[in-house]
C-alpha cells in the first residue's frame, strides 16, 4: 500500500441492488483519495463483516432486504462509533429522513446519486459536514420551522458556551449553516466549527440528533 493509499477516505457500501453496489464500488475505487473496503448486500453482513474493518465512511441504502438500514444504522454505530453513515435511498419521506438522521446517520442522499456526488458526500462528511441532496434538505428544514420554537431550552444545556447555544438555537428554527454565518456576522468556517463542538459536547452526530437534545428529547 502506498503512502496516498493509507491516508485514503476508508470507505463501507450497504446495499442490496448488485448493479447498484458494483457501480459505487467502482466510482469509489476510481476517485483520488477515497478507497472502497467493502460492499455488502445486507445490514446482517455489513454487521458481520465492517467491525473488523473500521470503515471511516459507511453508504446505507435505507431499504435492505431483512434488517432495515435504520436499524442497521443503529446497530452499527454501536459498533463503530467513530464510523459516519450517509443514507442512500429512493425515498424523500421526511419521517424515514428523521429516523435514520436519529439513529445516528450524519447524511441522506437520493438515489440515483451522480459519481462526483458520491465522492462529495464522503470527504464532505469526514470534515464534519451533512451532505444531504437538495430537496431532502429542504424537507429537513421546513420541518425544523413547522417545529414549535425551544426558546430558552438551550439555557439547560451549560456545557455549551453562550455562542454555542445561540448557534444551536438558529439550528432549531431551520436556519442554513449560512444563514447562521450571515445573521450572526460569522464566517461558514467559524459557525462550522461551532457546530462540530456542539455535535462533540453533546454526544450527537447529526443535526436532528442535536435539535433533539435541544429539545429536551432523549
Amino acid at each position: 500500500m502506498n503512502q496516498s493509499e493509507s491516508n485514503a477516505i476508508t470507505i463501507a457500501v450497504v446495499e442490496d441492488n448488485k448493479d447498484l453496489r458494483n457501480s459505487i464500488r467502482e466510482i469509489l475505487d476510481g476517485a483520488e483519495g477515497v478507497r472502497c473496503v467493502a460492499a455488502c448486500a445486507t445490514g446482517e453482513e455489513a454487521l458481520s463483516v465492517l467491525p473488523a474493518l473500521h470503515p471511516a465512511v459507511v453508504f446505507m441504502d435505507i431499504n435492505l432486504p431483512g434488517m432495515n438500514g435504520v436499524e442497521c444504522v443503529s446497530r452499527l454505530i454501536e459498533l463503530l462509533p467513530q464510523s459516519l453513515v450517509v443514507m442512500l435511498t429512493i425515498q424523500s419521506n421526511i419521517n424515514a429522513v428523521f429516523e435514520s438522521l436519529q439513529a445516528g446517520a450524519c447524511g441522506y442522499l437520493h438515489k440515483p446519486v451522480h459519481a462526483d456526488a458520491i465522492v462529495a458526500a464522503a470527504r464532505d462528511v469526514v470534515a464534519g459536514g451533512s451532505p444531504m441532496t437538495a430537496g431532502i434538505a429542504r424537507q429537513v428544514v421546513q420541518s425544523f420551522k413547522a417545529a414549535p420554537a425551544i426558546g430558552s431550552t438551550t439555557e439547560s444545556l451549560p456545557e455549551l458556551t453562550e455562542r454555542e447555544r445561540e448557534v444551536l438555537r438558529l439550528l432549531t428554527e431551520g436556519y442554513l449553516y449560512k444563514e447562521i454565518a450571515e445573521k450572526m456576522g460569522l464566517s461558514w468556517h467559524t459557525v462550522h466549527n461551532h457546530i462540530r463542538h456542539i455535535y462533540e459536547k453533546l454526544h450527537v452526530r447529526s443535526r436532528a440528533q442535536a435539535v433533539a437534545k435541544a429539545r429536551g428529547q432523549r
